[in-house]
C-alpha cells in the first residue's frame, strides 16, 4: 500500500467538515470535487450534502457513555484505531470504505464570518497515517477524535484579522473585552479570562498604590455535548469552573513572578517557569490550570503600561498550542490593550463634557411663589453630548421670576462654553433687574465681545404673580406657546429680534396677561425645526400637541407639568433629532388679590410705628396673629434702616402664600451688610435678628433703589 502526502496542497479522501463555533465537531458526507487551482484551500461541506457515491464516506463507530468509541466496521475492537479494509469493486479510490448512512440530527451553529474553522478528525487520521500518529509540524501526540488546530499560516492570518476587525469594532471598555473574548472562543481557545487594572489609568497619568487586576470577564464553550459530534467530555476542572473559583482580585506582588511576566510583555506557555509561579499568584492557589502547553498568559499592554493580563485555555482532550500560537496572542493582546487604552480616554472625554453639560445648565429648579417649573434637556446624539442649548429660572424681586431659554449655535464643546458665558451674563443682569429687552441688549454685547462669530438665539420672559402680566423679549428664537385652562393652546405673537451677537439691532418687549392656571411653554428649536419639517409646521404641530393632551385632563384642570412635558418629547419622530432640546414649562398660579398687602410710608420717625400697625392688621385679617410678634419686630427693624437713609416713600408689602413673605422697598442702591454688633454698639443689631429670626432673607438691588425681604414659616 503506498503511502501519500498529508500535505495540505493536496485533499484527502477525508474532507474536513466545518466545525461547530462552540466546538462540536460535525461528521459530514464527502465534500464537492476540487476545482482547479483549489488545492491551497480547503473546500468546506455543508451539513446535510447528499453523498455523491455509494463508497465515498468512512464509517462512523457509535459512542459509549464514557465518551470512547464502539468498533465499527473498520475498526479495531482493542484498539479502536482504524484498520484498512478491502476496497469494494468499483469504488472511485483505493483508499475508499464502503458507506453507512446515519441520520445526523445535530444542527451546527453558523461560524463566525471571517474566522476560518479548524479541520475535523477525519483529515487529521489521514495526516496521522502519514505521520506515524504525530502532530507533522510540533511532533506531538494527537488525540484521537480531538479538534484540529489551525495548520497553516494562512488560517491565522486570517483569524487574527478578522479578530482584531472584531475587537476594533468596540467603543467602549465592555465591548472592547468582549470582542477580544467572542473573536477567540471557540476558535483559538475553548475559555479565556480577562483581567484589568484597578483602577485603570487614564492617558499619561500615574497611578498611585498597588498594581490590582481585577477579573473583568470571562468566556467559555458551552456545556452543551453531543455525543453524535465528536465532542468529547473534558477533564476538571472545566473552563466553567475556572470563571467560579478564580479570585475577582488579585494585588501583584512588586517583584513577584506575576510582576516579571507582566513586566516581559510577551506572552508564555502556562509550563514556562515564570508562567508556573505567576499563575497560581493571578488564579489563587486552589485552582488548577491545564498542564503543559494548554494555556497562555498574554500581558495587556497600552500605550505606556501594562493594563492587564488574559489567559487562553485548552481542555485536556484539545491539542496544545503551538509556538505559532504565541504570536496570535500576542496579536490579541496588543489590540486589545490599544483599544482599551483609547476607550479609557474616549470614557474620560465623555465625563468631561457631561460634567461640563451638567454644571452649565441648572442643576434644581427653583420654586418661586406663584409659578411651579418643570424642565427636560436633550443633548443631539449619544457621541455628541454638548451643546449650547440652555434654560434658566431666575427668582427677581418683588415675587417675580425670569425664564430665560437660548440656543447658541452648534453643538460642541466650544459651543458650551459659550452657552455657559451667555448664561452667567444672563443671570448677573436678572441680578440687577433690568427690563428684558435690556437684558438682550447687554447679551448681544457680551457675544460681541466673545468673537464676531458667536451667534445665539435667546427668549427672556419676566413673570409678575401679582399682576398676573409677563413681559417677553425675544433675540432671533422661536415664540413661545401658551397652553390656557380650557384647553386652548396660543402660539405668543412677539417680535421675533434679531439673534444675539448680530449687534447694532434693538429688542422690543411686549406685556401679556398670564391667566392663573396656564402654562407657558418655552423650547429650543431643535424641538419643532428638523430634516423633516420646517419651524413653523413643528411649531404647529406643537400647539397641537398641547391641545390634544391637555384634552384628555377636561376643561378645569390642567395637565401635570411632568406628564406634559414627556408628552411633548414623544412628538419627536426618528429623523427629528437633528439638534439639541431643551425645554422649560412654567404653569402660573399667581397670588391672589386678597393675599397680598402694600402700602406706601413716608420717610419719617413715625414710620416704623405705622408699619407695625399695618402688619398687624393684615396678619389679623389673614387668621395669623400667632406670628403677630415676630413679623412687628422684624418688619420694624427693616423698615428703620430704609427711612433713615431714603428720600422717597418706603414701599412695604406682605403676601401670604405657603410661607409669609415682607418687602420693605426704598431708593437707596447700596445693600445692607450682615455684621457682629459690639457691646458699646447702639446699633447694627437689626440684619442680625432678621438671620436669626426669619426663614430666609436677603437684599436685592434695582434700578431705583433696593428691596430687603424676608420669609417666615406659616404655623
Amino acid at each position: 500500500m503506498t503511502e501519500h502526502p498529508t500535505s495540505h496542497e493536496r485533499r484527502q479522501s477525508g474532507a474536513p467538515a466545518p466545525a461547530d463555533p462552540r466546538g462540536a465537531l460535525l461528521r459530514t458526507s464527502e465534500p464537492p470535487s476540487e476545482l482547479p487551482g483549489s488545492g491551497a484551500l480547503p473546500v468546506q461541506a455543508r451539513t446535510g450534502d447528499a453523498p455523491r457515491a455509494s463508497g465515498a464516506s468512512k464509517p462512523r463507530g457509535k459512542r459509549g457513555k464514557a465518551g470512547g468509541q464502539v468498533p465499527g466496521p473498520g475498526m479495531s475492537a482493542s484498539s479502536g484505531t482504524d484498520v484498512p479494509s478491502p476496497a469494494p469493486s468499483g469504488s472511485g479510490s483505493e483508499h475508499s470504505q464502503p458507506s453507512v448512512t446515519e441520520p445526523d440530527t445535530h444542527r451546527p451553529r453558523p461560524a463566525p464570518e471571517g474566522i476560518p474553522i479548524q479541520p475535523d478528525a477525519e483529515q487529521g487520521r489521514v495526516s496521522r497515517a502519514a505521520s506515524g500518529g504525530k502532530e507533522r509540524r510540533s511532533g506531538q501526540g494527537v488525540p484521537t477524535g480531538g479538534p484540529m488546530p489551525m495548520r497553516r499560516d494562512g488560517d491565522r492570518l486570517r483569524f487574527v484579522g478578522a479578530a482584531t476587525r472584531r475587537i476594533a469594532r468596540g467603543i467602549d471598555l465592555d465591548e472592547i473585552v468582549m470582542g477580544l473574548c467572542r473573536a477567540t472562543v471557540p476558535t483559538f481557545s475553548d475559555a479565556i479570562l480577562v483581567y484589568l487594572r484597578d483602577p485603570l489609568p487614564v492617558g499619561d497619568e500615574r497611578p498611585t498604590g498597588p498594581l490590582v487586576l481585577r477579573l473583568r470577564r470571562t468566556d467559555r464553550i458551552p456545556e452543551e455535548r453531543d455525543t453524535e459530534s465528536g465532542f468529547l467530555p473534558a477533564l476538571r476542572p472545566e473552563p466553567s469552573e475556572l470563571s467560579a473559583m478564580t479570585a475577582e482580585l488579585c494585588e501583584v506582588r512588586p517583584g513577584g513572578a506575576l510582576a516579571e511576566v507582566l513586566r516581559g510583555v510577551r506572552p508564555v506557555f502556562a509550563d514556562a517557569p515564570a508562567a508556573r509561579a505567576a499563575l497560581p499568584e493571578l488564579l489563587g492557589d486552589d485552582l488548577p490550570v491545564p498542564s503543559g502547553q494548554r494555556a497562555i498568559l498574554a500581558p495587556l499592554r497600552g500605550r505606556r503600561r501594562v493594563i492587564g493580563a488574559a489567559l487562553f485555555l485548552r481542555r485536556p482532550e484539545r491539542l496544545a498550542f503551538e509556538a505559532d500560537d504565541l504570536l496570535v496572542a500576542a496579536q490579541l493582546a496588543t489590540h486589545s490593550a490599544l483599544g482599551i487604552d483609547k476607550a479609557v480616554l474616549y470614557g474620560r472625554e465623555a465625563y468631561i463634557a457631561d460634567e461640563l453639560q451638567r454644571t452649565m445648565l441648572p442643576e434644581t429648579l427653583p420654586r418661586p411663589t406663584g409659578v411651579r417649573l418643570a424642565s427636560r434637556y436633550l443633548p443631539a446624539a449619544e457621541t455628541a453630548r454638548v451643546g449650547g442649548d440652555w434654560y434658566d429660572a431666575i427668582p427677581l424681586p418683588g415675587s417675580r421670576v425670569a425664564l430665560v431659554v437660548g440656543d447658541v449655535m452648534g453643538h460642541s464643546m466650544t459651543s458650551a462654553a459659550i452657552m455657559g458665558q451667555l448664561r452667567t451674563t444672563a443671570q448677573t443682569l436678572a441680578g440687577l433687574d433690568l427690563p428684558p429687552q435690556e437684558v438682550l441688549h447687554h447679551l448681544d454685547e457680551q457675544a460681541q465681545r466673545l468673537g464676531t462669530d458667536r451667534m445665539a438665539t435667546c427668549l427672556y420672559a419676566v413673570y409678575d404673580p401679582v399682576s398676573h402680566r409677563i413681559t417677553i423679549a425675544n433675540a432671533g428664537h422661536p415664540p413661545p406657546v401658551l397652553l390656557h385652562l380650557g384647553g386652548r393652546a396660543e402660539v405668543l405673537r412677539v417680535p421675533p429680534g434679531a439673534p444675539i451677537g448680530v449687534g447694532g439691532v434693538d429688542f422690543e418687549a411686549v406685556e401679556l396677561d398670564a391667566p392663573a392656571g396656564a402654562t407657558l411653554l418655552l423650547y429650543t428649536d431643535g424641538l419643532v425645526e428638523s430634516r423633516l419639517r420646517d419651524v413653523w409646521t413643528g411649531i404647529e404641530q406643537l400647539r397641537e400637541k398641547l391641545a390634544a393632551v391637555a384634552a384628555l385632563t377636561g376643561p378645569d384642570h390642567p395637565p401635570p407639568l411632568e406628564a406634559l412635558c414627556d408628552e411633548v418629547l414623544d412628538m419627536l419622530g426618528p429623523g427629528d433629532r437633528d439638534d439639541d432640546i431643551a425645554l422649560l414649562a412654567a404653569r402660573f398660579d399667581g397670588i391672589a388679590p386678597s393675599d397680598v398687602a402694600y402700602w406706601f410710608l413716608e420717610p419719617e420717625d413715625a414710620a416704623p410705628g405705622r408699619a407695625r400697625r399695618l402688619a398687624r392688621r393684615a396678619l389679623a385679617r389673614w387668621g395669623m396673629e400667632d406670628m403677630t410678634d415676630s413679623v412687628e419686630l422684624l418688619v420694624s427693624e427693616v423698615v428703620t434702616n430704609a427711612v433713615r437713609y431714603a428720600s422717597r416713600p418706603v414701599t412695604l408689602r406682605l403676601l401670604r402664600t405657603d410661607v409669609l413673605r415682607c418687602e420693605v422697598g426704598d431708593d437707596v442702591p447700596q445693600l445692607p451688610r450682615l455684621r457682629q454688633a459690639r457691646a458699646t454698639d447702639e446699633g447694627g443689631r437689626g440684619l442680625f435678628l432678621v438671620n436669626r429670626l426669619a426663614r430666609r432673607w436677603g437684599a436685592t438691588r434695582l434700578s431705583t433703589g433696593k428691596v430687603v425681604w424676608f420669609e417666615l414659616n406659616r404655623g
